[in-house]
């Protein structure tokens, strides 16, 4: 009996019971409410019938007709499509958010509340609510009314500026970076409201931006500029105050090794058999390295061109100085780490059949984030919701199909 207690202590998770109404498309949001998803909250995503989040249509690639861009965002939700033009949808918003703890929304600031969703009418009906909004650039300000994407706000916050080879053009990086670290700045501070809720009793709003998110994360580099005025500029893959601390070409591939003090630029050295280059007097500290940054680069560069990236990765092996190959993403998986880490999450799709997308980068020792649920159709889970949530009768619910305010969208 103790053991059968115990193990289900362990299989609690910390947002059991968290109800959040998901009214997010794209990435950002839908990121931040899929972690939410993984630590046991009951996620209710608000699409629209027929066509659902935009990332819905983004492809190729599709598993089978579903968008694999999608796959990769929404497990652990549940979907219902409600025709937000029509006022039947628009109450049942309300009274969705209502008997929510959560609702998180990423429209341009003041379409809601045009829609009589805005948090001052939210939360007279549910003065308890998290009420979390993403945008582009913030609730008020002179860029307020602009739609906000990744790659403009990755612009406009200097992040590209900083990012791509030395004297080559800006760069995206490969991933949506700052919607990414958005949805986790979202993620972070909807735990923040909902902990300040447990002390005060009252809900709050949540001001969430992709904009603030980047310059946010812009860190040593934007300190850089606020206390020298040192402007910033691309440094590929090296670093501007760390030598060395990049990638250097191999004879088939590319190594990055990464010498933090001065203890592992002596250990490279040794490694490359350059015992003369850590004894210079121009490479004695990390300061002098970065002083010297070309000539130490261009030694470092054709020693590592002599031999192939394993038997760089055998040599470093153990050194205590960071390095590891660049891999591509087939490579990743089949990385040993990466298999042991368990970074991959399966799931049986009701269309798409098996799939498996990158799960969450943090365990827990307490519970297990496990068992997902696979991402929803439109409208999969409307009369579910509207039962079980709402308590509507069969009749109510087929008034509401029949006129359109929602949609069911029937697993076959």
């Amino acid at each position: 009996m103790v053991w059968t207690v115990r193990s289900l202590a362990l299989n609690v998770k910390p947002l059991d019971g968290v109800k959040i109404l998901d009214l997010t498309r794209v990435l950002a949001g839908p990121f931040a409410t899929m972690n939410l998803g993984d630590l046991g909250a009951e996620v209710i995503k608000v699409e629209r019938p027929g066509v659902g989040d935009d990332t819905r249509a983004w492809g190729p690639p599709f598993a089978g007709t579903e968008s694999v861009y999608f796959l990769s965002v929404n497990r652990n939700k549940k979907s219902i499509a409600i025709n937000m033009k029509d006022s039947k949808g628009t109450k049942l918003i309300r009274e969705l958010a209502a008997v929510s703890d959560v609702f998180v929304e990423n429209y341009v600031p003041g379409k809601l509340a045009e829609m009589g969703l805005g948090y001052e009418d939210i939360k007279k009906i549910a003065p308890h609510i998290v009420y979390c909004s993403i945008t582009g650039y913030g609730q008020t300000g002179p860029m307020v009314q602009r739609g906000g994407y990744d790659s403009i706000a990755a612009a406009v916050s200097g992040l590209m500026h900083i990012t791509g080879h030395e004297d080559g053009e800006p760069v995206r990086p490969g991933v949506a970076m700052t919607d990414l670290a958005t949805g986790l700045y979202t993620y972070g501070a909807i735990m923040a409201g909902l902990l300040q809720r447990y002390k005060t009793g009252k809900g709050l709003h949540i001001d969430c931006n992709l904009l603030s998110s980047q310059v946010a994360c812009l860190t040593h580099v934007a300190a850089n500029y606020l206390n020298c005025k040192i402007e910033a500029k691309r440094w590929g893959t090296a670093h501007g105050s760390i030598v060395p601390y990049q990638a250097f070409k191999t004879k088939d591939g590319y190594i990055v090794v990464g010498a933090g003090n001065d203890q592992q630029f002596v250990t490279v050295c040794k490694i490359l058999n350059l015992p003369e280059v850590s004894k210079d007097s121009r490479y004695k500290t990390n300061t002098l390295r970065v002083q010297n940054r070309r000539e130490l680069i261009d030694i470092l560069s054709n020693r590592f061109s002599e031999k192939a990236t394993i038997e760089w990765l055998q040599l470093f092996e153990g050194s205590g100085v960071p390095y590891g190959p660049i891999n591509n993403i087939q490579q990743v998986f089949s990385d040993p780490q990466v298999l042991h880490n368990g970074l991959v999450m399966e799931m049986n799709h009701p269309t798409a059949g098996r799939i498996a997308v990158p799960g969450p980068g943090v365990r827990y020792s307490g519970f297990a984030v496990s068992h997902p649920k696979p991402p929803p159709l439109v409208g999969q889970h409307t009369v579910e919701i509207l039962k079980d949530m709402l308590g509507y009768d069969d009749d109510a619910i087929e008034e509401l199909l029949r006129t359109g305010a929602v949609a069911q969208h029937e697993v076959r």
